[in-house]
C-alpha cells in the first residue's frame, strides 16, 4: 500500500542524488581525486552494509519465521545469485560508460559519451530503487522489519547518492562541455529511477510477498555486484589507494549504525 510514509521513503534517494548533483553549481569544474576516491569508497560501504543489515538478514528472518529452521539461508543464497547474474547480464547487454573511461562496454551502439555516461549510473541504481520498493513492501511480513529500519536503508543509500551525484554532474561539465544547468539535470534523471522502480516493485508487492526473502537477497546481490566490480575498483586505482578503504570503513560503519539504531 502506498502512502505518505511510502512516498517519502522512496523519494529520499532521490533527493539524495539531486542534492549531490546540485554541487555541480558550487564546487569546482573537478573534484580533486582523492576526495573523489573517497567518495567512491563511502558509497561502497553504505551500499555492503546495506546489504547485509537491511537486505540479506531480514532475508533469513524472514525464511526461519517461515519455519525453514537451518534451511533459511537458502533464499538468500538462491536470490544473491540471482541478482549478481543479473546486473551481470546488464553489464554485458547495456552499452554504457564508466566515469574516467574511454572504453565503453557492452554491445557497440551509436549512443554519445554522456548518455552512455548516464546509462552506466542508471545500472547502478536498478537494484538501489529495487531495494528500498521491496522493503517498504515488506513492511508488516516480518517481525524484522520497521518502518524505521525502512527509512533507515533510503537514508543509507540517500547518503551514497550524495557523492554520486557530484561525481556525474561534475564531469559532464567539465568533459562533455556542458553548461552547469544541464549537467544538473542530466546527473538528476539518473537518480530518476530509484523512485520509479521502487513505486513499480510496491504496486506489484501483492504479487511478490510470497517470494520476499528471496527478492531481498535478490537486491543485495545486485549491490553487492555493484560495489565489487566497479566501485571498489574505481575507489583503489592508481595512487593513494587507502583513502578510498579508509571511506569503504566510514560508510559501512554509519550506515550499520543507522539500521541498528533506526531498525
Amino acid at each position: 500500500m502506498i502512502n505518505l510514509n511510502t512516498i517519502a521513503g522512496v523519494m529520499i534517494p532521490f533527493v539524495g542524488t539531486s542534492l549531490g548533483s546540485a554541487m555541480v553549481f558550487f564546487l569546482k569544474d573537478k573534484i580533486n581525486d582523492k576526495v573523489q576516491k573517497a567518495l567512491l569508497g563511502f558509497a561502497a560501504g553504505v551500499m555492503m552494509a546495506a546489504s547485509v543489515w537491511s537486505l540479506l538478514l531480514p532475508s533469513m528472518d524472514m525464511s526461519g519465521e517461515a519455519g525453514m529452521g537451518k534451511l533459511s539461508f537458502l533464499p538468500a543464497v538462491v536470490g544473491l545469485a540471482i541478482g549478481v547474474f543479473f546486473l551481470l547480464f546488464m553489464d554485458r547487454h547495456i552499452p554504457h560508460l564508466h566515469l574516467d573511461s574511454e572504453s565503453p562496454e557492452g554491445p557497440s551502439t551509436s549512443l554519445g559519451k554522456t548518455a552512455m555516461m548516464i546509462l552506466a549510473v542508471v545500472i547502478h541504481n536498478v537494484p538501489e530503487g529495487m531495494a528500498v520498493g521491496v522493503v517498504f513492501a515488506g513492511l508488516g511480513e516480518a517481525n524484522s522489519m520497521t518502518l524505521a529500519g525502512a527509512f533507515a536503508l533510503s537514508l543509507g543509500i540517500a547518503i551514497q547518492n550524495f557523492p554520486e551525484g557530484a561525481i556525474i554532474s561534475m564531469p559532464l561539465k567539465a568533459n562533455a562541455g556542458m553548461k552547469k544547468g544541464k549537467a544538473f539535470i542530466y546527473g538528476v534523471l539518473s537518480g530518476a529511477v530509484e523512485p520509479i522502480g521502487a513505486i513499480l516493485t510496491i504496486l506489484i508487492s501483492g504479487i511478490l510477498i510470497p517470494i520476499l526473502p528471496y527478492l531481498l537477497s535478490f537486491a543485495a546481490g545486485a549491490m553487492i555486484y555493484v560495489v565489487v566490480e566497479e566501485l571498489i575498483p574505481e575507489s583503489a586505482e592508481g595512487e593513494h589507494s587507502n583513502i578510498g578503504t579508509i571511506g569503504f570503513a566510514l560508510g559501512f560503519a554509519v550506515m550499520m549504525i543507522l539500521d541498528v539504531a533506526l531498525g
